[in-house]
């Protein structure tokens, strides 16, 4: 085993929920070592060309990853997971924290072929482009935007990727909405936090409004122009909306939990050109956060 691989007990919760079988009827070889490197090219940035020999043949990882990242599979394990761990109470409901990250676009993540919006990977598996491929121009440059929603425990919930230049808020409900831990017993997924905490970035009335709908509890502190508005307008305005300062002391985890996928080299810079791929790359990064718990 080397360093940054899984070790027997993260295999042990992994191997339940990988592909079988290939879709010819062949029979694929073991996963781990092709997991292995496709932990490995996100945790060094290195190109896929230059993987170490022990994972084999780096097209076959390099394929391996973008299939699953095209049908879903990346997606399924994460939820998978997750819902193991509610089950087992390890999950930490008390309260959710959402938050954003940029990262800085590599020059070979630009400049993907011009396709249709819908089309199909090489190996037959659909897969759905996007028109700007998640790629964004702000202050830094041609950035891309990761959102995530993490619980107590600093582990993702839910990721979102997004152009540089989104603003946080015009999201929040699509990450919001994107909390769905399977129950194992069946039944609708567990979808709704005890208190969801977030900066003056979503401090707006549209989304107070959707949580109020939600039956959610928040922390979202109020900017200083909204305040001087409220005070302005007096009675008119209404009651200024509840805040917890208790609850908002704990929005570092959702902080922590950034800084520890932004460890991953492949997460902090993006290599890939293709949205769902650098997507997928991230779900990648969150699993193995659950996995070491």
């Amino acid at each position: 085993m080397g360093r940054g691989d899984l070790n027997p007990v993260e295999c042990a919760r992994l191997e339940p929920y990988l592909p079988k079988n290939g879709k010819r009827g062949g029979q694929w070889q073991s996963h781990r070592k092709v997991v292995n490197g496709i932990c490995f090219r996100e945790r060094t940035g290195v190109p896929w060309r230059d993987l170490p020999a022990r994972f084999g043949k780096w097209k076959t990882v390099h394929d391996r990853h973008r299939r699953w990242s095209a049908d879903g599979t990346w997606d399924r394990i994460l939820g998978a997971i997750q819902g193991d761990a509610d089950a087992e109470g390890r999950l930490d409901w008390s309260q959710v924290g959402v938050d954003s990250t940029s990262c800085r676009a590599h020059q070979r993540a630009v400049g993907a072929r011009k396709t249709a919006p819908a089309g199909r990977s090489k190996k037959g598996v659909p897969v759905q482009h996007c028109e700007d491929e998640g790629l964004g121009c702000s202050r830094g440059g041609l950035t891309s935007k990761i959102h995530l929603a993490c619980e107590g425990g600093l582990r993702p919930l839910a990721v979102l990727v997004t152009p540089g230049q989104t603003h946080d808020g015009t999201v929040f409900e699509a990450v919001v909405e994107r909390i769905r831990v399977p129950r194992q017993g069946g039944g609708r997924p567990h979808a709704r936090p005890d208190v969801i905490s977030a900066d003056k970035a979503y401090s707006s009335r549209r989304i107070r409004s959707y949580l109020r709908r939600r039956q959610i509890p928040h922390s979202i502190p109020e900017k200083k122009d909204q305040i001087r508005h409220r005070l302005a307008r007096g009675s008119a305005d209404g009651r200024p909306p509840g805040f917890g300062r208790t609850a908002y002391k704990r929005r570092n985890e959702v902080e922590r939990t950034i800084n520890r996928l932004k460890n991953l080299r492949a997460v902090a810079t993006r290599y890939d050109k293709r949205a769902y791929v650098f997507y997928d790359t991230v779900t990648v990064a969150a699993i193995r956060l659950w996995l070491r718990v």
